[in-house]
């Protein structure tokens, strides 16, 4: 039995919004994407494994990052509890409801990464981690370690 050119049509324009509507989750546009941040897990943490706060560190390091009470997904991957760390050398957090820049200052590790290599100059640096979703915006609450100080030999 064939269809009628009135089911084929409706059929087409079921798979047109289903495309698109895949496509806008995908893409971070969904409705419930753009009216603000996410929700961060109840007791979620972030914080260093190394290095510790006031230790001396060569001036190539490996830093090691713990998540407590939700995951890691690479950024671009929506998925609820979720997201992907960020550490910030030498700055303070930008504002919350904008997307964590990238620059000199603020390493993405958007693979899901829970550890980096740095290299720094000698002296006292500052090293603070910020979670953020799929888009790199922060958490509501913000899901941020403490702020460390390190000193480069």
């Amino acid at each position: 039995m064939t269809s009628s050119p009135k089911t084929f049509s409706r059929s087409i324009a079921a798979l047109v919004a289903a495309l698109a509507a895949f496509l806008a989750v995908s893409t971070g546009t969904a409705a419930q994407d753009t009216a603000g941040r996410r929700q961060a897990p109840p007791g979620a943490l972030v914080y260093f494994h190394y290095p510790l706060d006031g230790l001396r560190v060569p001036e190539r390091f490996t830093v090691r990052i713990g998540l407590r009470n939700m995951g890691v997904a690479p950024a671009g991957i929506d998925q609820a509890r979720t997201g992907h760390h960020h550490l910030l050398i030498d700055t303070d957090p930008g504002p919350p409801d904008q997307p964590i820049p990238s620059d000199y200052n603020n390493i993405h590790l958007g693979n899901g990464q829970t550890e980096v290599v740095v290299t720094l100059p000698k002296g006292r640096h500052t090293l603070q981690l910020l979670v953020g979703d799929h888009r790199h915006i922060p958490h509501d609450p913000p899901v941020m370690s403490q702020k460390i100080t390190v000193y480069v030999r």
